[in-house]
């Protein structure tokens, strides 16, 4: 197919083409209205990412990735020092955060340990975790992982290594979802329910 458009907008469509859940087709559309809508999105939007590229940074406290450095998340004097929810991605913190879910601190690992893809041990901030489990305030590590191989595989290694720490280590609960009816969960999910039923 023949180009219908200048080599500009076919450099921003296929850079938007790279945002997840943006496809070829998804990505045009999208190009298409930030052109229309040039005043009131496509330089707003521009000068968002200017300012996110000048001034965004990774803390260097938890992993998080804020104007600020620590975060503040980190710096937050409402948070419990006592408790540290670890998450794989930035993105798992900010979910966890939308919910409310916890009044703890963080650790973001980075990703998780996946032979397959080549991440290991040294590519995640798996050292910086058990340095901050030692802390003598902190008395709960809890492993907010996915539950998969990987998700799995980087909770048990992490487990071992926080052995001589004087720490409880906790995971997030696996099973039904809220909302979730039976007939449509997949067999994995309803077994973990199964097994770790709580008293009503």
């Amino acid at each position: 197919m023949g180009a219908v458009a200048g080599p500009e907008i076919e450099r921003l469509v296929q850079l938007l083409a790279r945002l997840p859940g943006l496809g070829p087709r998804s990505a045009r559309r999208a190009a298409l209205h930030l052109i229309k809508k040039r005043e009131a999105l496509m330089m707003p939007l521009a000068s968002a990412m200017q300012v996110a590229l000048d001034k965004v940074q990774v803390c260097k406290t938890c992993g998080n990735i804020d104007t600020q450095n620590p975060c503040t998340v980190c710096t937050d004097p409402k948070r419990d020092d006592a408790i540290i929810v670890v998450v794989a991605d930035v993105a798992d913190l900010w979910a966890l955060e939308r919910a409310n879910a916890t009044q703890g601190r963080y650790h973001v690992l980075g990703a998780t340990l996946s032979p397959l893809d080549g991440v290991g041990p040294q590519d995640l901030t798996i050292d910086a975790l058990v340095a901050r489990a030692h802390d003598s305030r902190v008395h709960e590590i809890i492993l907010a992982l996915n539950a998969t191989v990987d998700g799995q595989t980087t909770a048990h290694y992490i487990t071992d290594l926080l052995q001589d720490a004087n720490v409880k280590v906790t995971r997030l609960a696996h099973g039904v979802p809220v909302g979730g009816e039976l007939d449509y969960l997949d067999e994995g999910t309803l077994s973990a329910a199964m097994r770790q039923r709580t008293l009503f």
